[in-house]
């Protein structure tokens, strides 16, 4: 170290020098829940993250101190090496923070209430509504202190040069989850809900707090809603139907016609293999399933096993002969039709499209048209996601399936509540732990928190084949069952659903079917995110939605020519899907002699934990 700071050398450059030296030593490796890997090799930040392990609050909190200490040598190390941008971004922190503090005394001694902010929360932030953050004066400038400081550490990480697409992302990750984390609303005696809550309780707010965090820590997660309140079979997933067909891997459920008469062309949808199917049949009045069948449509759907360490050899080759491809078939038999309508949500429809390149191949032509939502098949643009999906991630989950023979699920559900911690996990600690309260009762929180496991070897070829070379756009990459799969074979007519505010699949990328298939795309983008955006039912008549049939070259080009639209995109779907399914007919029965009834649905492998 003598060495390198030297009394000669300038002190900034030394120090630069140093910090820099540290930044080259190679970095841990982490799990989507923030645990360091063996395969790090830098001991401060070991060291950082074994203390912060030992907290019990890290059994809860998806907080990775190594990764947020990286983010800040980061912005120190290009302060030494950019002074004059550092010092830009300080005094232009420095002249805001002291118009605020002038606004602050002048509310404070009772001059100009009115006194406009300096910085505000973005939109959609809800962590400052209650009124005291406004009518409070020390409450309203700790809360633009935090904002004011927050928006100077983002946008000089932003101005961070030499950093990579996915460095950059990484950086301002983990520089959020550090600043999300240490809002004052997070704080007891910086929230106004708690400090009125534990004065109006007597304090027992925070012996209930701590009775649910011990029961969280217990559980290892933090609950989100009311657990008890639903249940599959009790008042979820209730639409009348039978499983019809069983293998290892699927119950195939057909439900039970509410019309006389039904649509000729019936429909399967493949849900998503990382959750379990009934988001498409909640509660009756928000069911997609229920919607169709009084529709008057034939509706099939895949219900997935929640595997264990026995399936731990289940491919991603198995997942699509015994999902879809064995479901058509029984879907055909049933109905005696020889057209199918499919419709895949999120990884269901990049499924459904690998599906529909391989009957293609094989001169099958029983995909009669196809319906993606929110699905990706570019993986070119991922997200938030691509923070968590890397060679040393995917190497160190490809090291935990070894050892446990699948995923966990709380691992993939961790990393889908980071990418909106504000909204999933700190409102939760506010609730649970400083207001003493319960969760409230939430279908699709219930949901959230009802995941499966993933297999070793099936999830490894799909974040391998996907996130990480992106091989699905790549024609003849990816061969299964000996076919070469090609998106251009898709030449069905084909409905697309993006979301407007999707963590998971940004609605740019998956706008970019339009251009991977050969087939005439509808694409329609929904309001809200990837789950709240699908189910929108007509009755609660809430959102909007934007449809253009026009083609486009870019999806901020499509966006400029789409006609925005109020309320629910269902019916827009069905206008769309009446025209593809056949003559009206009588029902078909409910089974064969070759499929018979096995259970009434929503079946068993969905009731598995």
């Amino acid at each position: 170290m003598a060495d390198t700071i030297s009394s000669r050398q300038n002190p900034f450059e030394a120090w630069s020098k140093l910090i820099e030296s540290t930044m080259k030593v190679q970095p841990p490796m982490f799990t989507p829940t923030g645990h360091a890997g063996e395969g790090g090799k830098d001991p401060w930040l070991a060291l950082i993250d074994q203390l912060w392990r030992a907290n019990p609050y890290s059994k809860l909190l998806p907080i990775d101190p190594a990764e947020i200490t990286r983010a800040f040598q980061r912005i120190w190390l290009d302060a030494l090496n950019n002074p004059a941008r550092a010092w830009t971004n300080y005094n232009d922190f420095a002249q805001q923070y002291a118009q605020l503090m002038i606004g602050t005394a002048l509310k404070f001694w009772g001059g100009d209430q009115h006194v406009s902010p300096v910085v505000e929360s973005e939109k959609g932030d809800k962590r400052f509504s209650a009124p005291d953050w406004q009518q409070n004066a020390v409450l309203d400038a700790l809360k633009q202190s935090y904002l004011l400081a927050a928006t100077t550490l983002l946008k000089t990480a932003e101005g961070i040069e030499h950093l990579d697409e996915h460095q950059q992302h990484k950086l301002m990750f983990y520089l959020r989850q550090f600043l999300d984390a240490i809002s004052p609303t997070n704080l007891m005696f910086t929230n106004p809900q708690v400090i009125h809550e534990t004065i109006s309780t007597g304090g027992q707010n925070m012996v209930k707090g701590m009775e649910h965090l011990l029961r969280d820590i217990k559980s290892g997660q933090i609950k989100m809603t009311d657990t008890d309140a639903f249940a599959p079979g009790r008042n979820l997933a209730l639409t009348p139907g039978q499983v019809i067909y069983r293998n290892k891997l699927i119950e195939l459920i057909q439900y039970a016609p509410a019309t006389g008469q039904v649509y000729a062309i019936p429909l399967l949808f493949i849900p998503p293999w990382i959750n379990k199917y009934y988001i498409l049949d909640m509660q009756p009045q928000n069911s997609f399933i229920k919607f169709l069948v009084d529709a008057g449509f034939t509706v099939f759907i895949i219900s997935w096993k929640n595997p264990d360490d026995s399936m731990e050899e289940i491919t991603f080759e198995d997942y699509m002969t015994l999902g879809p491809l064995a479901a058509l078939d029984v879907v055909k038999e049933i109905t005696g039709s020889h057209k199918v309508n499919n419709v895949g949500y999120c990884i269901g429809g990049t499924l459904l499209a690998i599906v529909l390149s391989y009957l293609t191949a094989q001169g099958d032509k029983t995909a009669n048209s196809a319906t993606f939502f929110v699905s990706l098949l570019d993986f070119s643009e991922v997200g938030d996601t691509a923070v968590f999906i890397d060679e040393p991630q995917i190497t160190y989950i490809e090291g935990q399936m070894m050892e446990r023979g699948y995923l966990d699920s709380r691992s993939m559900a961790t990393m889908f509540n980071m990418m909106r911690a504000n909204d999933l996990i700190w409102s939760n600690v506010v609730n649970n732990y400083l207001l003493g309260k319960e969760p409230p009762a939430f279908d699709l929180l219930y949901w959230n928190n009802d995941g499966t496991r993933m297999t070793r070897e099936a999830h490894s070829f799909y974040l391998r084949n996907t996130y990480l070379e992106n091989n699905l756009i790549k024609p003849g990459k990816i061969v299964l069952k000996d076919v070469p799969i090609d998106l251009k074979r898709i030449r069905q007519d084909v409905y697309a659903v993006g979301t407007q505010q999707d963590h998971i699949v940004p609605w740019r990328a998956s706008w970019k079917i339009t251009h991977l298939v050969s087939g005439k795309v509808r694409f329609v983008l929904g309001g809200s995110g990837h789950i709240a955006g699908i189910i929108n039912p007509p009755s609660k008549g809430k959102g909007a939605y934007w449809v253009s049939d026009k083609p486009a070259a870019s999806a901020d080009e499509w966006m400029e020519g789409a006609k925005s639209h109020q309320g629910s995109w269902w019916p827009n779907w069905l206008e769309w899907l009446k025209p593809r399914s056949g003559e009206l007919k009588e029902p078909p029965t409910l089974g064969s002699k070759a499929h018979p009834p096995i259970t009434p649905a929503p079946g068993t492998f969905v009731l598995e934990k």
